[in-house]
């Protein structure tokens, strides 16, 4: 058991230097007389959403990262860092924008980003999770800079996946996964939501005219139509006469209407 363990750390610390190789060795000699005693020490578990960087002598000693489990390492030389692997959210500050059409709206987000590469995440950046959150703040503003009111009110998807792609490439060298972001709310100036306001109404009143012109256009040549079919039979005239009658009886008031034919009317206008 003495010499596989012995050249496996030599063959480990070839990297190390001289100085570096020898504490290596002799912190396996160490282990190995007090296995009993450094077991303890000597073992170290991590979860299953965890993974495990472990620098020995300051340098990273294997490209990827231990986990899940149980793993070995030498109590003297070697430290870990554990590095949570579960999908992270966190809103995005409400940020003071000035679009291209010089319009100052307030907009905030949420982003959601996971560790995809722990060595990367550790080696490559100093603290993965704020630097994520400080870039996104600054990406919301660069991005929406460049979008007009409309297209901000009305295209948050492809806003989002706009912010998305940007994040996902500025982060990719810290080992960190952009999965999704979204827009939460735009808040707009009072003055400006009051004009918007005015101008939707103005736009329905004027839509409401045009469909009310359209319905008069319509019963008039509905009408005219009618007007037609009754001078070509003067008994469907006496037929609407009787129809407005029963339809004034079924109201149950006092009104009561004697229709008089035209003919007779005439008669006595020419007296």
């Amino acid at each position: 058991m003495y010499m596989p363990i012995s050249l496996r750390l030599a063959e480990q610390s070839g990297s190390l230097g001289c100085i570096g190789s020898v504490l290596v060795i002799l912190s396996g000699l160490f282990t190995v007389l007090l296995f009993p005693l450094t077991i303890w020490f000597c073992f170290r578990i991590v979860q299953e959403y965890e993974r495990a960087v472990i620098f020995r002598l300051g340098r990273i000693i294997d490209r990827k990262a231990k986990g899940p489990g149980i793993f070995f390492i030498l109590p003297c030389t070697d430290s870990i860092i554990k590095v949570d692997l579960r999908t992270v959210s966190f809103d995005i500050p409400p940020q003071e924008i000035l679009t291209k059409d010089s319009v100052t709206v307030s907009v905030d987000g949420v982003v959601y980003f996971r560790v995809s590469d722990p060595i990367s995440s550790v080696a490559n950046v100093s603290n993965a999770d704020f630097s994520t959150r400080l870039l996104a703040q600054t990406t919301l503003r660069n991005v929406l800079g460049t979008k007009n009111l409309a297209e901000l009110l009305s295209d948050r998807e492809g806003i989002s996946h706009s912010m998305q792609s940007s994040l996902d490439e500025a982060t990719d060298p810290w080992g960190i996964k952009v999965e999704r972001v979204e827009i939460k709310d735009v808040k707009l100036p009072h003055q400006l939501q009051r004009a918007m306001a005015a101008e939707a109404e103005a736009t329905r009143e004027a839509r409401a005219k045009v469909i009310a012109a359209e319905g008069e256009m319509n019963a008039s040549r509905a009408l005219k139509e009618a007007a037609l079919v009754i001078g070509e039979a003067p008994a469907a005239l006496q037929l609407r006469y009787l129809q407005t009658l029963n339809t004034i009886a079924a109201e149950k008031n006092s009104t009561v209407i004697f229709p008089l034919p035209m003919d007779l009317i005439s008669h006595f206008m020419k007296k």
